[in-house]
């Protein structure tokens, strides 16, 4: 039975698969357990992750995992980066800070790196491909029965943080993907209307 909206037509190709997509919605982090994918099925996402529109093959993107206790001994990178900018917070919100990785057994931050290309490919084309790694990746966490959330908060803008994340100055963090088993379902929100944002050109 198709979960498709009724305003939707019944594709004859793929069905599974436009339903699918007709369908999905992110996870909450706050709200995924273990167990996370495998290695086998981590890497098999990754891969699927890195088909996307790619002009002239430059991959300008790559991965930075973080499983067991990586999310936690990183996290002190993003408390250390909280309580600089926010001195008089009081320790508990370090802590809080300092756990928000552990919100889900896989997160992967997807890094955006741009490069000069002779060719002419602009980076706003390249940054584009990286943010369409990191929606690959919710997708085939998803597919494979996970639940996954693309998320930056502010410590993906946090020049500490970023440098212990190992960044170049020419890299930025595209999402740091949640990635587990959903503790809750998600459920359905409401969506922007469609024909509103759709603009029908004429001469």
């Amino acid at each position: 039975m198709t979960s498709l909206p009724q305003t939707f037509p019944l594709p004859t190709h793929r069905p599974e698969l436009i339903d699918f997509l007709a369908t999905r919605r992110s996870n909450l982090a706050k709200v995924m357990a273990a167990p996370g994918p495998d290695a086998q099925t981590r890497d098999a996402m990754l891969d699927i992750a890195a088909r996307v529109p790619d002009h002239r093959k430059l991959a300008p993107w790559r991965f930075v995992i973080f499983e067991g206790d990586a999310r936690s001994d990183f996290g002190q990178h993003i408390a250390a980066g909280f309580m600089a900018g926010n001195p008089t917070a009081a320790a508990d919100r370090a802590i809080f800070e300092g756990a928000r990785l552990t919100r889900a057994p896989l997160v992967v931050a997807v890094i955006s790196a741009t490069v000069d290309c002779p060719r002419g490919t602009p980076k706003w084309e390249q940054e584009l491909s990286a943010g369409a790694v990191c929606f690959n990746l919710c997708l085939a966490a998803q597919a494979y029965g996970f639940g996954a959330q693309w998320l930056t908060e502010w410590y993906a803008y946090d020049v500490a943080v970023n440098a212990a994340l190992g960044l170049k100055d020419t890299e930025k963090v595209a999402g740091y993907i949640y990635i587990g088993t959903p503790e809750v379902k998600a459920v359905p929100r409401t969506r922007p209307s469609v024909a509103e944002k759709t603009q029908i050109w004429t001469s």
